[in-house]
C-alpha cells in the first residue's frame, strides 16, 4: 500500500528558519511541499521518510534565503492491482458521476454509485461490474443492496468493506484557462489520483489481526 520514492529538489529556508538544525528545517520544507500532494504516475505523497543527501546552502543575493539541494525518500500512498485494503462506504447514488478519463478506455464514463474511502484517501471507486451478482440500487434507502440466499446484505454509509485493487485512474489538472463563458473554469473537478476495486466475497468476516468488523447491515426477507 505505501512505498518509499527518491526525489531530488532545490529546498529554500526562509531567515527565520535559520536557527532551527538544518534537517528540521529541510524536512519542514519537503513537507509543506510534497504532504498530501498526487504526484502524476507516482501517488499520494504522506510525508518525508528521510533525507539521503544535502548540498552546502548558499544564500541569495539580497533575499537571504538559504537554498540547498537536497535528494530524500517520501512515503507515498499508492496500493498494487490486485492488494486488498480496508475501507469505509462513504457514499452511494442511482447513476453516479460523470468524469474522465475511464477506467476502460472510452471518452467518457459512469463513475461508481460507490465510493471508498481511507482516513486520509476518498477517491477510491468501485464500478457496477465490479459488484457482487444481484446486486442492485434500492432507491427508497439509497443504498446499493446485495441478495444472497434471500437475505439482503445493505451497504449502508460507513460500513467497513475490504476491497481488492483492479486498476488506477491518472489525471493531470494542471491550471486551465478561463472558458468562453467568462471568469467561469471547467465545472467538473477531476481527481488527480483514483482508484478502481472490487468488493471481496468475505467482506463481512471479523478482522482477526486488527478487529475490524466488516458487519454489513443484513435483512432478511425484501420488504
Amino acid at each position: 500500500m505505501f512505498i518509499l520514492t527518491t526525489l531530488s529538489d532545490l529546498v529554500q529556508i526562509s531567515p527565520e528558519d535559520v536557527e532551527k538544525p538544518s534537517g528540521e528545517s529541510i524536512q519542514d520544507n519537503i513537507n509543506a511541499k510534497y504532504a498530501n500532494k498526487v504526484i502524476q504516475k507516482i501517488g499520494l505523497c504522506i510525508c518525508i521518510y528521510d533525507i539521503l543527501n544535502a548540498s552546502d546552502g548558499l544564500i541569495g543575493h539580497g533575499t537571504g534565503i538559504m537554498n540547498v539541494n537536497v535528494e530524500f525518500r517520501l512515503i507515498v500512498f499508492r496500493p498494487f492491482k490486485g492488494e486488498i485494503m480496508l475501507g469505509q462506504i462513504s457514499g452511494a447514488s442511482e447513476y453516479g458521476m460523470k468524469s474522465t478519463p475511464p477506467f476502460s478506455h472510452d471518452e467518457t464514463r459512469l463513475m461508481t454509485p460507490r465510493t471508498v474511502r481511507l482516513d486520509f484517501f476518498d477517491d477510491i471507486l468501485i464500478p457496477p461490474n465490479l459488484m457482487f451478482p444481484k446486486s442492485f440500487f434500492n432507491v427508497q434507502e439509497q443504498v446499493w443492496t446485495w441478495v444472497n440466499d434471500g437475505d439482503e446484505y445493505f451497504y449502508d454509509k460507513n460500513e467497513w468493506v475490504r476491497v481488492r485493487v483492479e486498476d488506477e485512474q491518472w489525471n493531470d489538472i494542471s491550471p486551465s484557462a478561463p472558458s468562453e463563458r467568462g471568469n467561469e473554469v471547467a465545472a467538473e473537478r477531476k481527481s488527480p489520483y483514483s482508484i478502481t476495486v472490487s468488493v471481496l466475497s468475505l467482506f463481512w468476516k471479523l478482522d482477526a489481526l486488527n478487529g475490524v468488523g466488516f458487519d454489513v447491515t443484513v435483512r432478511t426477507g425484501a420488504s
